[in-house]
């Protein structure tokens, strides 16, 4: 008998006790049915992706950078690959040892021979001979500040068809913005919008975003931003959609460029590299 509802047909119990979002006893605390609810709820992103994907091909390669105690992959895992007949993989992606270790052990004890955990940076993972060369999805859930842009070059390499982020802790952008504010600040008015310190922060935040949705619109993706869940549950709530459709890249790419030029940030251009080569009065 299903005694907690969120809880979903098939579920395996062990794999929630293990990820303690249930006790020993199968209960649920109030901090676990909120972590529960995000994975759910990005799991129902995520799930129709995976059913696209299916369509067109076997097999999917999925990628999770940053995964932590990787409690998406292996959600993702238990509703959806375990299932599979075919040579379906995830892998996750952590610089913890002992968190990958974990997970390892963890995957071997519940049978999900289908997953990996490889302890890289995002930014090692790149040319990692233990990855395929191409990959279906790329997922990087608050994976923070430059960690998400390393995500993409990831994706954007591997000619990832979906990719799924929720961006974390953003203070690269914030930091240039601060560093170039008295020059910008006297050639434009715009620059009043991120004078006072926790407007740089919260600005930066924004135009970080903003940035890598245009980032990956200059290389032919088509780009959702949503609310992953309410703000009650998590102040790092963008969710940011990408799926390849080879859509026409000089507009966003040169819009990409006059937000770089009016804004100071002329010398982020290689984090937000583009398809399109991007120059200065185009």
């Amino acid at each position: 008998m299903q005694l907690i509802p969120e809880i979903r047909p098939g579920q395996s119990i062990e794999l929630l006790k293990a990820l303690h979002i249930l006790t020993r006893e199968g209960k649920i605390n109030q901090d676990s049915r909120r972590k529960l609810k995000q994975v759910y709820h990005l799991y129902q992103f995520i799930e129709p992706l995976l059913l696209e994907i299916q369509q067109a091909r076997t097999d999917i390669q999925l990628v999770d950078h940053g995964a932590g105690k990787s409690y998406l992959g292996f959600i993702l895992y238990d509703l959806f690959f375990k299932t599979l007949h075919d040579t379906s993989h995830i892998y996750g992606i952590e610089t913890r040892d002992a968190l990958v270790k974990r997970s390892q052990d963890l995957a071997q004890s519940l049978g999900f021979s289908k997953m990996s955990f490889l302890n890289l940076s995002v930014a090692a993972s790149i040319t990692s001979e233990h990855l395929p060369s191409q990959v279906d999805v790329v997922t990087a859930l608050h994976a923070c500040d430059t960690a998400t842009d390393d995500a993409i070059h990831f994706a954007l390499k591997k000619q990832a068809r979906f990719i799924v982020l929720v961006p974390c802790c953003q203070a690269e952008v914030a930091a240039v913005l601060k560093k170039n504010k008295s020059k910008v600040i006297r050639a434009h008015a715009l620059a009043e919008l991120w004078r006072h310190p926790i407007h740089t922060r919260e600005f930066g935040s924004l135009v970080t975003n903003v940035l890598r949705c245009l980032q990956l619109e200059a290389h032919g993706y088509q780009v959702n931003v949503t609310e992953l869940v309410g703000w009650e549950h998590s102040m790092k709530n963008e969710l940011i959609i990408a799926s390849y459709k080879n859509l026409p890249r000089k507009k966003p790419a040169d819009r990409l460029n006059e937000i770089l030029q009016a804004l100071g940030l002329e010398d982020m251009q290689s984090r937000f590299f583009t398809a399109t080569p991007v120059t200065a009065n185009t």
